[in-house]
């Protein structure tokens, strides 16, 4: 059984490292675990994979007071529902992605004694996997600096789990045919969105009418952006809207950069492809997304702006600078390349099914 959910972040590696776990032994089953607030509804549907409900919430508790007491009636009843599922499927290994779901069904499956393992994307883990992993003593990570913030006894540092179709699309992809002069762009703020981003590059875009010709956009707004940016992008027609885009591949092959967060699965599907990021990392305590930027442009292979440090004119250089030096963006496509993960998820499912086996 695999826990977590949410965001793409979190349900895209989870169904990656389902389906390798399957095509690796017919011998295993996978069901999924999230909650009812999460995408994971609607993708795990589009997807036909079978997915079990529990309640659960931040745990990190600043904000609003009425939320605080939502979440605290609501997690002591996600612990009993975890404790039912376990005991109904009798799961042979539970691993938890993050996300709402992924901690309470991961402690209680450590505190029945079954076979666990935590997943963690991040250079800083988040709050919960940090305390998760004084319980679980296996961790799979994407990146080496976490081990030092965590306490299980085994890390093992493989890389991001991609969705099959972008880990077919990138080993089977033709060349892209990029032309100076000309500039494909993909905005994407994750699968919920950001209206940080949304407002930037529509404003970017209304600002330069000279560049209408020479651009393409595709931007992916979410759920809360869609309307408004279906009304700031009218007769525009260099850009194309979408709330969410669940055939990806299809976009990546088209695009030359990407206007985005700094979410691990972001850079590592951008990196699959050679979409050059330019990052605006998501500010938060831990600084996650900053430090996941910061490895991106540390490697020459993309951008980093912070929010608060955003300026429209140094992002309109830039643009300009990508769309008319076309050996330089290659140059850093190549190297962002480099930094794409190959098979991870096999990878894990391998790791899974011998520790299941070796357990027998």
């Amino acid at each position: 059984m695999i826990a977590g959910g949410g965001t793409g972040g979190h349900i895209y590696p989870a169904i990656a490292i389902g389906r390798a776990i399957t095509k690796s032994s017919s011998d295993y089953e996978v069901r999924f675990v999230g909650t009812p607030e999460g995408l994971e509804k609607k993708i795990m549907a589009r997807e036909n994979l079978p997915l079990d409900l529990i309640l659960s919430g931040k745990f990190n508790f600043s904000g609003n007071p009425l939320l605080k007491i939502k979440t605290l009636i609501k997690i002591p009843i996600g612990f009993i529902q975890s404790i039912f599922l376990i005991l109904k499927y009798k799961p042979v290994f539970v691993l938890g992605v993050g996300g709402y779901a992924s901690a309470p069904f991961l402690l209680m499956a450590a505190l029945l004694g079954r076979k666990s393992a935590l997943w963690e994307p991040n250079a800083h883990p988040g709050m919960a996997n940090r305390i998760l992993s004084k319980f679980i003593s296996k961790a799979y990570l994407v990146f080496a600096e976490a081990q030092k913030d965590l306490s299980s006894k085994s890390c093992k540092v493989i890389g991001m789990p991609l969705r099959e179709e972008i880990d077919q699309a990138q080993l089977s992809q033709q060349k892209k045919v990029a032309l100076a002069g000309r500039l494909n762009i993909l905005c994407f703020g994750g699968s919920q969105g950001s209206v940080f981003l949304n407002t930037a590059l529509s404003d970017f875009i209304l600002q330069h009418p000279e560049l209408h010709s020479e651009i393409e956009v595709i931007h992916q707004t979410g759920s809360l952006g869609f309307k408004d940016m279906q009304e700031k992008y009218k007769n525009i027609a260099c850009v194309q809207i979408h709330e969410f885009i669940f055939d990806m591949p299809n976009y990546y092959k088209k695009a030359d950069v990407q206007f985005c967060r700094g979410g691990a699965s972001t850079i590592a599907e951008a990196a699959a492809f050679g979409v050059v990021p330019i990052i605006i990392p998501l500010p938060a305590a831990d600084n996650h997304q900053l430090r996941n930027a910061e490895a991106v442009v540390q490697a020459e292979a993309g951008f980093l702006f912070k929010q608060n440090e955003f300026k429209a004119e140094d992002f309109y250089q830039l643009i300009l600078k990508l769309k008319n030096d076309l050996n330089y963006r290659l140059q850093l496509s190549e190297n962002l390349k480099k930094l794409a993960p190959h098979q991870a998820a096999f990878e894990i499912a391998k790791d899974v099914i011998q520790q299941v086996e070796n357990n027998k």
